[in-house]
C-alpha cells in the first residue's frame, strides 16, 4: 500500500520537458507504444515517473569518458 502513496504521475507536458521534446511526439510515442508507465484516467494521460525514469536508466548509454 505504501507504494501506491508514493506513485507520481506526470502529464505529457511534464514528460515532454523530461525528454526535451514536444507534446505532440509524445503522444506519437504514446500511440506506437514506446513509453513505458502510461496510464490512462478517463481522457487524461498520464505516465508513472518510476517507469519512465526506468526505461531512460536502460536507454542510456556511457559516456565517453568514462570508458
Amino acid at each position: 500500500m505504501s507504494r501506491a502513496l508514493n506513485l507520481a504521475l506526470l502529464t505529457i507536458d511534464e514528460v515532454g520537458a523530461l525528454l526535451r521534446t514536444s507534446r505532440k511526439a509524445i503522444y506519437a510515442m504514446v500511440e506506437r507504444g514506446q513509453l513505458p508507465g502510461v496510464v490512462r484516467i478517463g481522457r487524461r494521460l498520464l505516465v508513472r515517473e518510476d517507469a519512465l525514469l526506468d526505461w531512460l536508466g536502460q536507454k542510456s548509454t556511457p559516456s565517453l569518458e568514462s570508458r
